[in-house]
């Protein structure tokens, strides 16, 4: 008997137990995905695997609705893999250890997974079972959404013959997600050219801020350790003289980077005390206009770099490389573009510089560029690009997907929120979000798409503290099952 045995919906708690159970962290899928085909073939179901592990299987209307319209079921199968310290699983080769209390499902010492490993077992119940009414059904299972989505970049949609489409990966029961941001991750090179300079070397570093996800939390206000970077060292430009030895910040470019250290050489001849004054003075601005989101910012210096001059000096950025440095940092666009004409509040288009990083011959700036109209991601590059070459650096691109526009015009969604009033008393919330969701690729290779994403409450997703309630996940069961019933 597994630990989650006596909770309803049997068949679904009884497959996510069993996913629980296979390692399928993003990455390593293979394990997952070919459970998925045995569960096909057991079931004498049609299916298709493809070399990247992402899955399809069909399953024939049940009785009344075999002319209907066929609707697609999809969630990934990877999941985000994170352990507390002392945790002693093997994400390559071991199950989860799952935990039960008081209807509250979580992971011992590691993330749950129920992002999005509900979402295939849902699938898993509907798919096996002889007495759910349902439409012609194409289960599809991707990988690697969490790294990338690069499962759904790369499966072929032609053998797709549907366009309705129930994803189920989102985390808050009662809200339906109907749009989505595009983005690309976007890359500047700047070429870095050193000379051997005599000074005194200092490292100022940005630090004490929230940071946050850069698509969720970009809305709020918070500071950007790369860009007040950029801020301080060109305001100190003005008044001092000194050369980059490094500058470096961030550790993802989806992530608001909350510090950020630069090396500098300042001149002989500089008083350095006066130097941190200034700063000083600097950081109570930076404190006051961000009083609210990012009070604990901090503004620090000392006298050591990492680096070790020779009798010659420090082998420093010359003066025309660190004053192309800073221009970028302080002319690069970020933050806020646009906001939504549609949905009141939602942000339209943003951008965040992720990832600031100093490497032998270049500095690059990583960006994520999001946004719902795909024009305006195009120009926010151009944006990029334009300032990039003035500089005489180069560009590089990579994960670019596209948005999921709001569809005014959806039969699936006007049903959806009729289902819940009926069900529960209440209507949902339907709202967009400016991060990428799968949704967005499938509406790119599937013309006329009408799709909707939901789920169960998860809470805490991609850590070690995540938790999803089984309450909700009967209550959307069910409510899945009667969206299926209406789908004739």
């Amino acid at each position: 008997m597994g630990i989650l045995s006596n909770l309803e919906p049997a068949p679904v708690f009884k497959y996510f137990e069993k996913i629980c159970s296979i390692p399928h962290g993003s990455g390593n899928t293979e394990a997952i995905s070919n459970f998925c085909v045995s569960f096909a073939k057991e079931h004498g179901l049609d299916f298709l695997q493809d070399k990247k592990n992402n899955v399809i299987i069909w399953k024939k209307g049940t009785k009344g609705y075999e002319n209907s319209p066929s609707v697609i079921i999809q969630g990934h199968l990877d999941m985000v893999c994170e352990k507390e310290e002392g945790c002693n699983i093997d994400f390559e080769k071991d199950g989860l250890k799952l935990q039960l209390e008081n209807s509250i499902i979580s992971a011992k010492g590691t993330t749950l997974g129920g992002d999005d490993g509900i979402a295939i077992a849902y699938a898993l119940a509907i798919l096996e079972s002889d007495d759910i009414p349902h439409p012609p059904i194409e289960a599809v299972f991707t990988v690697d959404e969490e790294i990338g989505m690069f499962g759904a970049a790369a499966l072929d949609c032609t053998p797709l013959k549907s366009r309705i489409m129930l994803n189920i990966d989102s985390e808050e029961e009662g809200y339906l997600l109907v749009s989505c941001a595009g983005g690309i991750t976007v890359t500047a090179h700047l070429p870095v050219k050193r000379n051997k300079i005599k000074g005194i070397p200092v490292t100022v570093k940005v630090s004490g801020l929230k940071g946050g996800h850069s698509g969720i939390d970009i809305n709020k206000g918070r500071a950007n350790s790369n860009v007040i970077m950029g801020r301080t060292l060109y305001t100190l430009s003005k008044l001092f003289v000194f050369n980059i030895l490094s500058i470096n910040g961030g550790l993802k470019d989806n992530a608001i980077p909350r510090e950020t250290t630069a090396e500098l050489i300042f001149e002989e001849s500089i008083s350095i005390s006066e130097v941190k004054e200034y700063l000083e003075r600097l950081n109570k601005t930076y404190a006051y206009e961000y009083h609210v989101e990012d009070a604990d910012i901090k503004l620090g210096l000392k006298e050591s770099v990492s680096d070790n001059a020779d009798t010659d000096g420090y082998n420093a950025f010359d003066d025309n490389t660190t004053s192309k440095i800073i221009t970028a940092l302080e002319n690069f666009p970020n933050g806020i573009q646009s906001m939504s004409h549609d949905i009141e509040g939602l942000v339209q288009t943003s951008l965040n510089l992720g990832v600031l990083t100093t490497c032998e011959n270049e500095v690059k700036y990583n960006y994520s560029v999001r946004s719902s109209v795909g024009t305006e991601k195009e120009n926010i590059v151009d944006r990029i690009e334009c300032l990039t070459q003035m500089l005489e650096g180069t560009m590089s691109y990579t994960s670019n997907y596209p948005a999921w526009e709001y569809n005014k015009d959806s039969p699936l969604r006007d049903l959806m929120v009729k289902v819940y009033e009926e069900k529960f008393g209440k209507k949902p919330v339907v709202q967009a979000v400016h991060a990428g969701v799968e949704c967005g690729l499938f509406a790119g290779k599937l013309p006329g798409l009408d799709c909707v994403s939901y789920g169960p409450n998860l809470k805490n997703i991609h850590t070690t503290q995540e938790y999803m309630e089984a309450e909700s996940v009967l209550r959307t069961w069910e409510y899945t099952l009667e969206i299926l019933k209406r789908l004739k």
